[in-house]
């Protein structure tokens, strides 16, 4: 089968984030089936970006066949990013049927962050009479006024709902990242029996694979033997709330316990300055580790806290990457964010936490610091079986192609 996928953001092992893509179309790969991503030859999310002196310039990357497009570089969220956008869609739009013709695609996927794909992706599928799937990451155009602040009569919110609807209308299949984004997809066109729910996940032999920290992490974590030990790992960002865990560090009791968050981010000064300013002793903070090196990192914390800023579009559940890599390390997970059922309640992986009661987060971590190493280590290999049973990318993409 040739599968022609559409991801503006797309990347692999090697350049960064984002990863869903690369991982998924390697295991089709793997299955039998030519695979081509078609994206953006700039993403905001990769640590490094492909140089290509014309559009459709190509390369193979384990066996799958990446095609940029230009789009432009830019900065931030605004008018020069959106430029990028339009630029992508309407280039893959003009030039749809000779993608068609050239690629013969018989399953045609529009996986971004933004719905404006989708005009694309319905007109290569019509040339080529392929199935035309949408996969919807981020809750767009949602997300632009609930997180964002923009009105809903915004001309950009409003072309970013037009095309939701149409996305969610013409599609054959929809596959969605977040679990509890059904009613709300239906409420805008989708038919019920279009809809399923295929998350983020792990490859699991990268777990298995254990590369050695960078020599100021294990400095640190071989004078922290012994304690219990808090992790964070990820952004430093407003979005990640990470004064809630200063805030908890600052007020729990326990002399044993104590906090390393791993990462960076534009807070993360500040963040350091404040546990100085205010005395939070029992806190430390490290620079990110790579990619590979974080199943590392995970062994060596007794726990993990995952905290964000408070939204909305949490209503929809969550499917963040931390958690998955979390649970497949077999590690304890201790969630500060307000959602509906989650992995972590639903395979009894570790606790949800109320974010506005530091208590309540303090009262989760001494639950799990209280338990005895076998209780502890169940609540991990719930998580971490989870995973191999269900989150695999292996397992994800068996049942991507099943539902097509």
């Amino acid at each position: 089968m040739n599968i022609v996928y559409l991801n503006h953001y797309a990347g692999s092992p090697e350049m960064g984030m984002e990863f869903r893509p690369y991982y998924l179309s390697r295991e089709w790969v793997k299955m039998g089936h030519n695979v081509r991503i078609i994206g953006g030859d700039f993403s905001h999310l990769r640590n490094k970006n492909p140089i290509v002196k014309n559009d459709y310039d190509e390369e193979i990357v384990d066996g799958i066949h990446y095609t940029w497009i230009k789009t432009g570089q830019y900065q931030g969220n605004g008018v020069d990013r959106a430029k990028t956008m339009f630029r992508f869609v309407f280039k893959l739009w003009k030039d749809a049927k000779k993608i068609a013709n050239k690629w013969k695609p018989d399953v045609v996927i529009a996986s971004s962050t933004y719905p404006l794909d989708t005009y694309a992706a319905q007109r290569i599928a019509k040339y080529s009479k392929a199935k035309y799937i949408h996969e919807v990451h981020d809750m767009w155009p949602a997300t632009l006024y609930e997180i964002g602040g923009m009105s809903k009569k915004h001309p950009f919110v409003l072309l970013m709902q037009i095309a939701e609807n149409s996305a969610y209308k013409n599609c054959d299949k929809l596959v969605a990242l977040l679990p509890n984004s059904k009613q709300y997809m239906v409420n805008h066109g989708l038919s019920p029996e279009k809809f399923i729910n295929i998350q983020n996940g792990v490859v699991f032999e990268e777990f298995e694979s254990k590369f050695e920290l960078p020599e100021e992490h294990s400095k640190i974590f071989n004078q922290l033997k012994g304690k219990f030990i808090v992790g964070y790992f990820g952004g430093h960002a407003i979005s990640n709330a990470l004064d809630l865990i200063l805030d908890t560090a600052k007020n729990i009791k326990d002399e044993d316990t104590k906090f390393v968050l791993v990462g960076d981010g534009v807070e993360k000064k500040r963040l350091i300055k404040r546990a100085k300013k205010e005395k939070i002793d029992n806190i430390i903070f490290l620079p990110p580790v790579s990619k590979k090196q974080v199943p590392t990192l995970l062994d060596k914390f007794d726990c993990v806290l995952i905290t964000a800023e408070p939204s909305p579009l949490y209503r929809f559940g969550l499917c963040l990457n931390k958690m998955y890599d979390t649970m497949a390390a077999g590690k304890p997970v201790v969630c500060v964010i307000n959602s509906p059922k989650t992995l972590i309640e639903e395979y009894e992986c570790g606790y949800m936490a109320n974010p506005t009661d530091i208590d309540d987060i303090i009262k989760k971590i001494n639950a799990i610091k209280s338990m005895s190493t076998i209780e502890r280590n169940r609540l991990g290999e719930n998580g971490k079986n989870a995973i191999i049973k269900n989150f695999t990318y292996e397992k994800l993409a068996e049942k991507f192609l099943n539902f097509i």
